[in-house]
């Protein structure tokens, strides 16, 4: 198939590309380069079915209309995913998460190709059960960010329903791994896996207790691929996670071995904290027959190899 994927530079976008190269597929990545970095595609460069990378914004529907033409499918992972930058300049997270979807679910339905919509785990209200979060938890727009992404579910629903356009909503827990960014709103397991290395003290916002589902990001670049491409997920919203949550007191301990250079600082926006965050992975296990392969313990081992070679090398880990 011929796939387009928005947001290709990115973190979880470049593991994305990566699995659809694997499986065959020719693969156009575009990505506008606000967040994502070209360099870290550069492994692709010459592989059979990887294509040039195109920047370009999703809020421009000429440049949508273009991409899509000749498409089987899009994954649609492009988006502005900054929750403090989502409460100070909310316009902008609205424009590239609702108005920019709308963009690609109008040109996808021209050219009749299918979509995945990338959501997020922080649409969801606490977990109050043991098994977790499952896709019919109820949802708490804490930011503008979480609202958006419910938006833009809704929207990418709406163009099935009334258009019978092959689409999917997929909500990954927190991913983490290789090439995510480590500054600023990265991930946890970046931050402290960088600021470890380095030295310096690990900064655990707010009392620590608050739980994350880490998803490793082979695990899921896998899973989205799947979700793409199956008819049986056609119309679904899909969580994807271990179904296994850890305090970030505890992430930052296993990180960290000094237990002097873990410190706690007040919470920056803590009207927007999940307190609890544990995935309920069943349904892509029924629908996909997809399962995490990857444990914590191997996942947090193969960022920090891969971090450590970076920075011994003077290359960038941002």
């Amino acid at each position: 198939m011929r796939i387009l994927v928005t947001g290709a530079a990115g973190f979880i976008g470049r593991w994305v590309v990566a699995e659809l190269l694997s499986r065959g597929h020719t693969v156009l990545p575009v990505d506008n380069l606000a967040a994502g970095d070209p360099g870290n595609l550069d492994a692709f460069a010459g592989m059979p079915g990887f294509l040039p990378l195109e920047t370009g914004d999703v809020r421009d529907p000429a440049a949508c209309r273009r991409w899509t033409s000749g498409v089987d499918a899009v994954a649609h992972l492009a988006a502005s995913i900054s929750v403090q930058d989502s409460i100070d300049d909310p316009a902008t997270t609205f424009d590239n998460d609702v108005v920019g979807t709308f963009h690609v679910l109008e040109a996808a339905r021209a050219a009749g190709a299918r979509v995945l919509f990338m959501s997020t785990c922080m649409v969801y209200d606490r977990a109050m059960t043991p098994e977790g979060i499952g896709e019919h938890h109820p949802t708490k727009p804490a930011s503008p960010y979480a609202a958006s992404k419910i938006a833009g579910e809704a929207l990418t629903l709406s163009y099935f329903h009334a258009y019978g356009l092959p689409t999917t909503v997929v909500r990954p827990f927190n991913t983490y791994g290789p090439f995510q960014r480590s500054v600023g709103e990265g991930g946890v397991v970046a931050i402290f896996t960088r600021r470890s290395l380095l030295g310096e003290e690990l900064r655990i916002y707010g009392d620590g207790t608050q739980t994350r589902d880490l998803l490793y990001v082979e695990d899921c670049a896998r899973f989205v691929a799947d979700a793409l491409l199956s008819d049986g997920a056609t119309g679904r919203i899909l969580n994807a996670g271990t179904g296994v949550d850890v305090s970030v007191n505890e992430l930052a301990g296993t990180i960290e071995p000094d237990q002097g250079r873990i410190v706690h600082v007040a919470h920056i926006h803590p009207q927007s904290e999940i307190a609890v965050l544990r995935c309920d992975p069943r349904l892509a296990g029924e629908v996909l027959g997809w399962r995490p392969a990857t444990s914590l313990l191997d996942g947090l081992a193969r960022t920090r190899s891969w971090m450590s070679g970076r920075l011994a090398a003077g290359l960038p880990v941002a």
